[in-house]
């Protein structure tokens, strides 16, 4: 199990260094373009196009050996020198920072409650098949699948927000974290994406542990007069969580990735989804490829603590030909 670990441990950071290298190379095609972009305004306004193509290179250090540039590029991510941002007038690094509180003031609370309810409203609905609660869930599930975020997200702000006016329209991102002000303004994000989220991992916790309600030694256990808790914990959702864990980790992954973007833009919270936004509106590069790194190295941090939680639930798989 320890190679195992080990292996994995190796694989994540390999999988960092060939994403690295494929955004410097993105990155260098990119800074071609541009020299080409400002070498023909140059000539087109009676310039040296020469003189300023030499004059960005050298700004932007590409009159150096290619090489060079690779392992400069490498030692900066390493290091966190990411660049700088031209639309925000900060670096790129500082631009993400004040960028972070902001999403994790939402994503946290919205992985705790999809984790809980999602794995409680899944087992009961195993454990009680085709009851009226089932049926229930089974409905809310297809819902939270169907209905986009970004439109539910909406119509929740103008229902809540302009016509009851329960919660602010406009984001402040000056209000305290742990304040009354700050849970309403969050209630409706947290809301969304727990909707989404919930719907997948109830359908998929209640089918994985159908497999083991009626399982030979769930009956025995029964027969034993093991409590109900003590058999839904250790004798059906153990062994479900093995595959539960790749679930939920790319469900939750996917989301806030993708629907974070459109949550923050709809409510307007000053987080890493509306940072991406701006810098691909106004066509930050540096911005864009640092806001789009960080969402890769999340993704294959949480690959890699699901494989780790492989080893942990279920001791019994064998590892030797991974």
């Amino acid at each position: 199990m320890r190679w195992y670990v080990a292996r994995r441990l190796l694989w994540a950071v390999v999988a960092t260094f060939v994403i690295l290298s494929i955004t410097w190379a993105l990155l260098y095609v990119t800074e071609q373009q541009a020299l080409t972009s400002i070498q023909f305004q140059a000539a087109v306004s009676g310039g040296d196009a020469e003189a300023a193509r030499a004059a960005y290179e050298q700004q932007r250090g590409l009159d150096r050996p290619l090489w060079r540039q690779y392992a400069d590029y490498m030692t900066n991510m390493a290091t966190f020198n990411w660049g700088y941002s031209t639309s925000r007038g900060q670096p790129v690094t500082a631009a993400i920072a004040d960028a972070l509180p902001y999403t994790m003031m939402y994503s946290v609370p919205w992985t705790i409650l999809t984790v809980a309810f999602g794995l409680s409203i899944g087992l009961y609905s195993a454990t009680h098949q085709y009851s009226r609660f089932d049926y229930a869930a089974t409905f809310l599930a297809f819902f939270g699948y169907a209905i986009p975020n970004f439109w539910f997200g909406i119509v929740l702000l103008v229902l809540f927000g302009v016509h009851l006016d329960l919660v602010p329209i406009v984001f402040d991102p000056d209000a305290p974290v742990f304040s009354l002000a700050n849970a309403r303004q969050l209630v409706l994000p947290v809301f969304v994406l727990t909707t989404g989220s919930i719907a997948s991992l109830t359908r998929y916790t209640r089918a994985e542990a159908l497999e083991y309600v009626e399982a030979t030694f769930t009956k025995t256990a029964k027969a034993k007069g093991v409590s109900e808790r003590r058999i839904l914990l250790l004798h059906v959702l153990r062994p479900a969580a093995v595959p539960l864990s790749t679930i939920l980790v790319a469900d939750l992954l996917g989301l806030f990735i993708a629907s974070s973007y459109l949550v923050e833009v709809v409510f307007g919270i000053p987080g890493l989804g509306q940072l991406s936004f701006k810098a691909i509106q106004n066509q930050d590069t540096p911005l864009v490829l640092a806001t789009t790194l960080v969402g890769v190295f999340i993704a294959v941090v949480g690959n890699l603590l699901q494989d780790i939680a492989y080893t942990v639930l279920d001791p019994r798989i064998d590892y030797g030909d991974r």
